[in-house]
């Protein structure tokens, strides 16, 4: 299932974030430095875990990068993970 993913950015930090149906909220958080996103870490509520939800946020982030033409430094375990599973993105790594 697909969600709605929502983007926070203030310059120098952001983050992609969804708004679970109990109000709870998922989010992949990164921070910005010389064309270089550093995925810092991403959260999913326990209650939603093995859905996907991680996912759509770390293709959120790889289709604004690519968009905005930066690199992404996965300093996030599952960031780095989502990376090796996916190689036709490693072109994107800082």
């Amino acid at each position: 299932m697909a969600h709605d993913i929502h983007r926070q950015d203030d310059g120098t930090r952001g983050r992609f974030f969804i708004i679970l149906p109990d109000h709870a909220e998922a989010a992949l958080v990164y921070s910005k430095r010389e064309g270089v996103w550093s995925a810092d870490s991403t959260r999913v509520p326990e209650a939603y875990g093995g859905r996907g939800i991680a996912g759509e946020l770390v293709e959120a982030l790889v289709a604004a990068a690519r968009k905005e033409k930066v690199k992404i430094r996965p300093a996030c375990s599952y960031v780095a993970h989502w990376f090796e599973k996916h190689p036709d993105h490693a072109d994107l790594l800082a």
